[in-house]
């Protein structure tokens, strides 16, 4: 998907600044399938998910609009750091080393990672993956983890999606990754033969992120508190997820 914007005055975003006084629009970063996060409709050729509808609200409140541009995973975390795009939602997870590079709103979901394997899988836990064949996707924190604290041989993939369907078919022993995502998948196209095993590791939160230094990371924040206490963000939660979210983010 490639959306021509013009950009703003100095700053190099993908925003269109207009003069006579409507709302500006920035162009939102997002991954091309990391559902039930966002993902492309194949009927309408449109942007869908919760990240999505989240987004559209946030920008609501905060008075400004939005156009989404989907990509790579690591894509989005490269246009980021380089001031490419302005805002960027794609259920990045807050790390310590991201900040050092992007900026990030307040946490607008927990989250964590887990192992996905075959039903007849001998592995049990995060222990047993030494010298297996473990899928996960480029650039996530599900990788920097195999890397820095497993002797794993990782297979790294732009979309997760096949790393799963490795799993399936056997190719691979194992794969790691963001625990809605292994649940969504397992749910929609698992047929009986994957599960997770395991604790779920790194308990993590995602947040919106922004290029260093961003103007918009107040006016964002702001806008999702809002829609956090008057239930707006259990509605779409529960669209997406078909439970109410946990007491933290029901609101009053």
């Amino acid at each position: 998907m490639s959306i021509a914007l013009l950009s703003a005055c100095g700053t190099g975003d993908k925003s269109t600044g207009a003069s006579d006084g409507k709302m500006k629009t920035y162009t939102v970063a997002t991954d091309s399938n990391f559902k039930p996060f966002e993902y492309k409709n194949t009927k309408t050729g449109e942007m869908e998910g919760f990240d999505i509808d989240l987004m559209k609200e946030i920008a609501k409140r905060a008075k400004f609009k939005v156009k989404f541009e989907s990509m790579q995973f690591d894509g989005v975390i490269a246009g980021m750091k380089s001031g490419r795009y302005p805002i960027g939602i794609a259920g990045m997870s807050i790390t310590d080393e991201r900040k050092k590079s992007i900026t990030f709103s307040d946490p607008y979901y927990d989250s964590g990672i887990v192992l996905m394997v075959s039903n007849e899988s001998e592995i049990h836990s995060i222990d047993d993956v030494d010298g297996k064949k473990i899928g996960t996707r480029q650039g996530s924190t599900s990788q920097a983890y195999l890397k820095d604290k497993t002797k794993a041989k990782v297979e790294a993939f732009p979309e997760i999606v096949n790393a799963y369907m490795d799993v399936k078919t056997g190719r691979l022993d194992a794969a790691l990754y963001d625990l809605p995502n292994v649940l969504f998948f397992i749910k929609q196209q698992g047929e009986g033969k994957v599960k997770t095993t395991g604790d779920v590791l790194e308990g993590q939160s995602y947040g919106i992120a922004f290029p260093k230094n961003s103007d918009l990371v107040d006016d964002v924040n702001t806008a999702l508190k809002k829609i956090v206490e008057d239930g707006t963000y259990a509605k779409i939660y529960k669209k997406y997820f078909g439970a109410e979210p946990s007491e933290k983010w029901r609101g009053k």
